[in-house]
Formats: C-alpha cells, structure tokens, sequence
C-alpha cells in the first residue's frame, strides 16, 4: 500500500504536492469513487485510480527535458484563454510535466519530466534548490533596496526567503542583476522588486543549481544526461 498522492506521482501526473491539489478539488477516484482525504493509500496491483476519470497507471519509462521556454507562453498543458503553451514546442508522444513554473512573460530554463518524485524533491521548499535568473529593472537600485530583497522581501503580508542578488550592469535607463533564489513562489522574483517599488522588465532564469541552460536555443529542448538525472536527484 501507497499514499495516493505518490501513487499519483509514480504515474507522471504531478508532483506529491500537486496530487494533494487534486486529490483536495475532488478530481481523484479510487475504484470509482471520489477520494478527498489526503492520508488515502491504495494498493497498486489491485486498485484502479483515475484523474478526472482517465485512469492512471505508474510509468514504466521516465523521460527528463531541458527546454528553453521563450516569452509569450505558460507553464500548463493547457490555458483556458487559448494562449500558446510550453507544450506547442514540444513533440513527444509523452504525458509530461513542468517542474515548477516560469509565467507567461519570463522565459529561460524550464525542465519537464514524468517522474512526480523528481519534481517533489525539486520543487519543495525545504531542499533550497538554487535557482539563478538574469533579472532587467527600470532605472537603479539602491543598496539599501538590494539589503531587503537579500533578507527576504516582505510582500502583502507574505514573507519570502533569502535571495541572493548582484548588480552585473547598467544601460538604456535599465540595471541588469544577477538573483538567485531558493524558494519559488508564484512571481516571486518580480513581487520581491516591486516591493521596494521597482519594475522588472526582463526575467529569464538561467541555471538550477549547477544545471545550466547554456547555448539552447529559445523555444528549443533537449533530453537531459544521465550524469545531469543523476545530479538531480541527488539535490534532495
């Protein structure tokens, strides 16, 4: 017997932490019914599990992707305002995922996988995975603004973690920054500067931990090594 939400994961549907979401909105059945408590286990020979009643089986075969995801799409399989989305680039015949998420107008690194423990193990705040982006801002920045972003901004009432941030450069009215983060909350990077007033205007992430997306081209993917897999998974 497993927790549904792994069972969810082993079949490349999300991450553990996405399954609780769907198990939560009702959108999971176990042997034609509705399961919404989170402690539910299943056995994995005997029990039929279905997502929004498509049943569900484990992979038998992992797939990881580095794709460079340019502007002007989302993260999700699909977008209920028709906009492009990271999977009209992508041909493969494969139920796949992003690992966390990069919004519509910031692009870079992005990886996608059917492995749901992966994405857990990357994505969950505890392990404070670095992530690296090249951030563009309008105007300067003030030492004492970089000091609260570096702290950990406080927005609406939210705290985020500690950010490590630098200046690289100055041209055309715009400050270019190299941030590196640890958490990955929605927008993070862009609710932290507009905490101390301040507009980003380019956002692209360039690296997790030591995976960086180097010469990819935007809108471009690739399969990831089994040493890059490997180093993944030791992350965690």
């Amino acid at each position: 017997m497993i927790r549904l939400n792994k069972y969810l994961a082993d079949c490349g549907v999300c991450s553990r932490r996405k399954a609780d979401e769907l198990i939560l909105s009702g959108r999971v059945t176990v042997n034609s019914k509705k399961v919404t408590e989170l402690g539910t286990t299943v056995n994995e020979d005997n029990d039929s599990v279905a997502v929004d009643k498509r049943k569900v089986t484990p992979v038998r075969e992992l797939t990881y992707i580095m794709f460079n995801k340019p502007k002007g799409c989302v993260t999700t399989a699909s977008d209920e305002k028709g906009r492009k989305t990271v999977f009209d680039y992508i041909d493969l015949k494969k139920r796949l995922f992003p690992v966390g998420r990069l919004d519509y107008d910031s692009e870079g690194l992005l990886l996608l996988t059917n492995d749901g423990n992966l994405a857990q193990l990357l994505t969950h705040p505890s392990n404070e995975i670095p992530k690296v982006y090249i951030v563009k801002i309008e105007g300067d920045i003030v030492e004492s603004d970089l000091a609260i972003i570096r702290k950990g901004a406080v927005v609406d009432g939210e705290k985020f973690g500690r950010a490590k941030v630098k200046v690289t450069g100055v041209e055309n009215g715009l400050t270019r920054l190299e941030v590196t983060i640890f958490e990955g909350k929605n927008r993070e990077i862009r609710r932290m500067f507009a905490a101390v007033e301040k507009n980003v205007v380019f956002l692209k992430r360039v690296a997790i931990g030591e995976l960086k997306l180097g010469g990819l081209s935007r809108g471009a993917y690739r399969f990831l090594t089994e040493t890059e897999i490997e180093y993944l998974k030791r992350l965690g």
